[in-house]
């Protein structure tokens, strides 16, 4: 609401720079070679890092721990190292990246925002101004979308790309004078405390969406509730399995290996060509099981790399398993609706009945996560993995197949709403952080003039104030709290009415 009745400055004039488009008249436009000096930073190995010492900040936090601002730092290295080996910055010092994986983000960058001593790594390009300026603007300038463009072209490298401050120095931004920089850092972080707190809520009814999914799953395949009636069947027996407790007396408990057979792949020698050159058989990865159905590969292995290899033929209607590294997303399993082979990292589950819907061995799998989770844990390996015969042993309840096949339709009823809902939010929570860089970028290259709307803001944010300001562009909350998904949506609709109020 706020953001709608910005209106532009009265006059501009050309930048010269077409990223930046035109800026108001009276702004400085200026290269970053006559902002401030730069330098080239230096450091040691991730070795060196300690939970305490001086805060040091390695070029590859710039891309996963920062946005715009660096008010704490992941890990700390000795006072004696910091002296001899690290790169000593001060508050309002500029930390560009000097290398990265992709030209859209090369010469990614922070603000030094630490009070006390800290220092950087190597492979940081360090800007120091030498002219008055507001450290959060130029947080903010040094990294909004029409810099980053700029830092794109001249970008160097393909597998890695450099970025250097021979050229960073032509880099060119616009400069208000210091009471104007102050207006914008105080409408920027104001609307960015809203702008993340509705992501925030957003967030936790994803994760309470998730939660009733998984509820939802767990009830209908251990049999707590008959999806027909919607109430606990007339019968009862004990499992056997801790986890299971009693399930209903005409299901069938017993191992995954006692109906199926079990096994895992393997990854052929990328230096082999004979085994990758236009190889025809689809070869599948753990991340294949991050969606429901796997119906496609984009990797291919030869005929010889299946007979030298050892690799299995997997069929058509096999659920697939993720082994090693449990826990890292939520997916964990996923049914092959293509013949197909595996690397090491999944295992096949081949049914060899028609009795066994694959469909419904899945979903069971999905609600057991959190013990497979477990077995993995306790595996004693730095990978965290599960072996074959550990699936083997994996005790499952089936219902008789007419049944599977109405439990299965009653849970993709359930969960199908559940999911929409959480579609829906994840689509809100990318459409408002494209409007946060948006928002960032028009503010800061002045195609707004936000000095009166800053001047009525509360001195006190009447939501609350956030501890801490941006760090992390990409970053998840865990789910925090209990309740319903109604509970939520509720809750969101008082934020919105609350946030409409304030503004």
């Amino acid at each position: 609401m706020m953001a709608a009745e910005l209106q532009p400055y009265r006059a501009y004039k050309d930048s010269g720079v077409e990223s930046l488009g035109d800026v108001p008249a009276h702004w400085e436009v200026r290269q970053l070679g006559r902002i401030g000096r730069f330098k080239k930073g230096g450091g040691g190995t991730k070795e060196d890092e300690r939970a305490d010492g001086i805060p040091c900040v390695r070029y590859g936090d710039l891309y996963t721990q920062y946005q715009f601002f660096i008010t704490t730092t992941r890990a700390c290295v000795t006072p004696e190292l910091a002296d001899t080996i690290y790169t000593p910055i001060r508050y309002g010092d500029v930390l560009f990246a000097g290398s990265g994986e992709a030209i859209d983000e090369i010469g990614k960058s922070a603000v030094n925002l630490i009070p006390g001593p800290a220092c950087c790594g190597g492979d940081v390009i360090i800007l120091r101004p030498s002219i008055d300026a507001d450290a959060r603007f130029l947080g903010y300038a040094m990294d909004c979308a029409a810099t980053a463009r700029q830092k794109a072209c001249i970008g160097r490298g393909f597998t890695v790309v450099h970025v250097y401050s021979s050229d960073l120095k032509y880099v060119t931004v616009a400069i208000p004078s210091l009471p104007e920089q102050a207006a914008i850092v105080r409408f920027l972080d104001h609307a960015d405390r809203r702008i993340r707190r509705y992501i925030r809520a957003k967030q936790k009814l994803i994760a309470l969406l998730e939660e009733q999914k998984q509820a939802v799953i767990h009830e209908a395949v251990t049999g707590r509730i008959d999806v027909r009636t919607g109430r606990p069947y007339p019968a009862y027996k004990d499992s056997g399995v801790e986890w299971l407790g009693k399930v209903p007396g005409h299901w069938t408990v017993g191992p995954i290996g006692r109906f199926s057979a079990v096994g895992n792949g393997s990854t052929p020698s990328r230096s082999n060509a004979a085994y990758w050159s236009c190889g025809t058989h689809p070869w599948l990865t753990s991340s294949s099981v991050n969606e429901r159905y796997v119906t496609k590969a984009d990797q291919f292995v030869t005929d010889r790399a299946l007979r030298e290899c050892h690799l299995p033929h997997v069929t058509a209607n096999s659920v697939l398993v993720g082994i090693t590294g449990q826990g890292k997303t939520r997916g964990m399993a996923a049914v092959l609706r293509i013949d197909a082979t595996i690397n090491q990292h999944l295992a096949y589950i081949t049914l060899r009945t028609e009795a066994i819907s694959p469909c419904y061995v899945h979903l069971f799998l999905d609600a057991a996560y959190a013990e497979l989770r477990g077995i993995s844990s306790a595996s004693g390996s730095t990978r965290e993995a599960l072996t074959c015969e550990d699936i083997r042993a994996f005790r499952v309840v089936l219902p008789p197949a007419d049944e599977q096949e109405v439990v299965l339709s009653a849970v993709a009823r359930s969960i199908g709403r559940l999911e929409s809902g959480a579609d829906g939010a994840r689509r809100q929570i990318d459409v408002a952080r494209e409007y946060r860089e948006r928002l960032i970028a028009d503010v800061v290259t002045g195609k707004f003039d936000v000095r009166k709307a800053a001047a009525g803001l509360p001195e006190v944010d009447p939501l609350g104030a956030e501890e801490n300001p941006i760090d992390n562009s990409n970053w998840h909350p865990r789910a925090e709290g209990s309740g319903t998904a109604e509970d939520v949506t509720a809750q969101n609709v008082v934020d919105a009415n609350q946030l409409a109020a304030a503004e």
